[in-house]
């Protein structure tokens, strides 16, 4: 028997992070005829034909028209705002609106807007005398009627299902003395409008189990837009329960501003904020075509394309999805356990992503404040209940190894577990699982640890004295091709100490120990080394400690320990001194502590009172008797100053 082939595509698409275009086979792209599964609009200011001109200002009236086409019957009443330049309405204005078979409410603070149109005006219409719409036919006529009537045009725009349409008015000098429409015109100066996206396609893979729904779009700038950020706003059916997932397409240097009242999950390429939280999360890379996103959708196991809709770079979106009917899947639970539908835990934590993994651990931390939303949490644990999160204040923590709390690596790459929260409501108590995958990282780990017993790493390497280092790796294709190449300990102001190169110990006191069996594609390599620094020589403050793994291809994976040096007999306020500097120190201390001394006893001693220092002497001359008894005052007796004279 030959050797097995592996498939080349999938496997470098694999390490790429693509998803393989193979997934995407049988799901081929249509539109969708009938009850459509969202409803879509956007903001632009990009009108299929459109124009401007200074051919009003001499006149006396400013004239914009807007046409309107249908590509099918508007749901929602058209919205028609207009507003002066600097709050001013000062001079006449005609608004002449062609949108045939159309209701409409238009509104502005100018009370003398003139009105022309076909449309049928709402109520809520500001009321001034409107004479009759033209009749015309064409594009031609239109305009050419606007300039018998009016004399000039200042600016026109042809519509496609607007939902909303927000006009300026005013008039610019520096605008073409003619109003020659344009295709694709950018009409920002005067005009910004919301129009209804009809272009949806949709699509299922015939060997579907799964009943997810995808909702993806697709956001088509050009390379010349400056627009950076989005606002997109998500609304659902009340009590909606499906699956879904909605994937939003952009640059990497896109914003996403996300206001959702969907219980729906996310990915999203660049970065997005969430109303409910206060910082910006990251997105993840997406690929950019049509087929390669919709392979991602069936990788995450949605394998209903509810919709796909591709949209030119807006600056808001409205995002309305309806109810999607699939097939229910039962759910068995007990009664106290909500593993079905997604609610808003579910949201909040796959928002948040607070869990992170090494090639041993998992790590989660939850600032107690982002779970407001939820209120009412009690408890953290994971799968295996027993594995509690510690709580204070602020946030909810835990840490476990891969291999405990119910965590699997049956994932390719991955940490599978749940998190379980205890919701207690008055004398209720609940619970929520919230399942997650935790990317393991594919790079090289190193951990220093004090004994052979490799528990509890420390950063922490101790002068003469054993340490032992452990390097690891998660390689789910091929562990065995994985080598430690080499590691290097680097100290400022030493020579660079190699430790181990080519899996065999370098130097003194180095010896390559056996590591324990490869697991779950897990390989590690364990060494101990002993650092010594000879005596006299300066002993530094840290050191870097430097590894090297790689694969037979010359793939180098790097991973660099920074360490603080201890040296157990150097006292900690004087790290990084010498011993000479040290006893230096201490007698300079001294000697300035006994001069100080001696200057302030000799000061003291000089100064004293003289009677104080020796007895009266019945020789002393009376002057100086008389000048003791002078200086002591009333306090001196008589009988001294007398035998004083004597």
């Amino acid at each position: 028997m030959g050797p097995r082939s592996v498939p080349l595509l999938p496997l470098l698409l694999a390490l790429l992070g693509r998803p393989d275009p193979a997934r995407a086979e049988g799901c081929d792209l249509q539109p969708v005829t009938s009850e459509r599964p969202i409803t879509l609009s956007y903001a632009t200011s990009t009108v299929p034909r459109g124009c401007v001109s200074n051919s009003s200002m001499d006149t006396g009236h400013e004239v914009h028209i807007l046409s309107v086409k249908w590509s099918e019957v508007s749901p929602v009443p058209l919205m028609v705002t207009v507003t002066p330049r600097a709050d001013a309405c000062g001079r006449p204005a005609v608004l002449i609106l062609l949108c045939t078979r159309c209701s409409a409410t238009i509104t502005s603070p100018c009370s003398n807007l003139i009105i022309r149109t076909d449309a049928h005006l709402s109520p809520e219409t500001i009321r001034a005398p409107n004479p009759e719409p033209p009749m015309v036919s064409s594009e031609g006529q239109l305009l050419a009627w606007a300039l018998d009537t009016y004399g000039g045009i200042t600016s026109y725009s042809e519509l496609q299902d607007p939902r909303r349409v927000q006009l300026h008015l005013g008039e610019d000098a520096s605008s073409p003395p003619e109003c020659v429409p344009q295709e694709h015109f950018n009409a920002i100066q005067h005009l910004e409008t919301e129009v209804f996206f009809h272009g949806v396609k949709g699509c299922s893979r015939s060997d579907a189990q799964s009943t997810g729904a995808a909702h993806i779009i697709h956001f088509q700038s050009e390379p010349s837009s400056s627009i950076t950020e989005v606002n997109l706003s998500v609304s659902c059916a009340q009590n909606s329960t499906g699956n879904q997932i909605l994937i939003l397409q952009s640059k990497a240097n896109f914003t996403w501003f996300l206001s959702s009242k969907c219980n729906i999950h996310l990915l999203v390429s660049g970065s997005y904020k969430m109303t409910l939280f206060p910082m910006v999360f990251p997105g993840m890379l997406l690929p950019d075509t049509e087929q390669d996103l919709i392979a991602k959708a069936f990788e995450k196991n949605y394998t209903v394309i509810a919709s796909y809709s591709a949209i030119p770079a807006s600056t808001h979106i409205s995002l309305e999805i309806h109810e999607h009917e699939m097939v229910e899947t039962p759910v068995t639970t007990t009664p106290i356990v909500i593993t079905q539908p997604p609610d808003l835990p579910h949201q909040v934590l796959l928002t948040l992503k607070p869990w992170k993994c090494t090639d041993e651990t998992m790590e989660i931390v939850i600032i107690r404040s982002y779970l407001e939303p939820i209120k009412d949490v009690v408890n953290i644990t994971l799968r295996d209940i027993s594995c509690q999160a510690e709580k204070n204040a602020t946030h909810f923590m835990l840490k476990s190894p891969l291999s405990h709390c119910g965590t699997s690596l049956e994932g390719r790459g991955y940490a599978n577990n749940e998190l379980i929260l205890s919701l207690a409501k008055d004398t209720v108590l609940r619970s929520v699982r919230v399942a997650f995958k935790c990317e393991i990282p594919r790079e090289l780990f190193l951990r220093l640890f004090p004994t052979a017993a490799f528990e509890a790493p420390q950063t922490e390497l101790e002068i003469n004295k054993e340490a032992f280092v452990q390097a690891s790796m998660r390689w789910m294709d091929h562990p065995a091709d994985l080598q430690l190449k080499e590691c290097w300990l680097l100290a400022a102001g030493r020579e660079p100490l190699l430790l181990l190169q080519g899996g065999e110990a370098r130097g003194a006191g180095v010896a390559v120990l056996e590591g324990p069996p490869s697991s779950h594609g897990r390989k590690i390599w364990r060494f101990r080394f002993t650092y010594t620094v000879p005596e006299g020589r300066h002993i530094p403050f840290s050191a870097i400690l430097k590894c090297k793994a790689g694969l037979q291809n010359d793939t180098i994976f790097e991973k660099v320990l920074e360490l603080t040096v201890k040296d157990a007999w150097r006292p900690l306020n004087y790290r990084g001194l010498g011993l000479a500097a040290v006893l230096g120190i201490t007698f300079g201390a001294f000697l300035i502590g006994a001069l100080l001394t001696a200057v302030l006893w000799y000061i003291y001693s000089h100064t004293r009172p003289i009677s104080k220092l020796q007895p009266v002497s019945s020789t002393a001359p009376a002057s100086e008797s008389s000048s003791t008894n002078h200086s002591i005052g009333s306090t001196q007796s008589t009988p001294c100053s007398t035998s004083s004279m004597a």
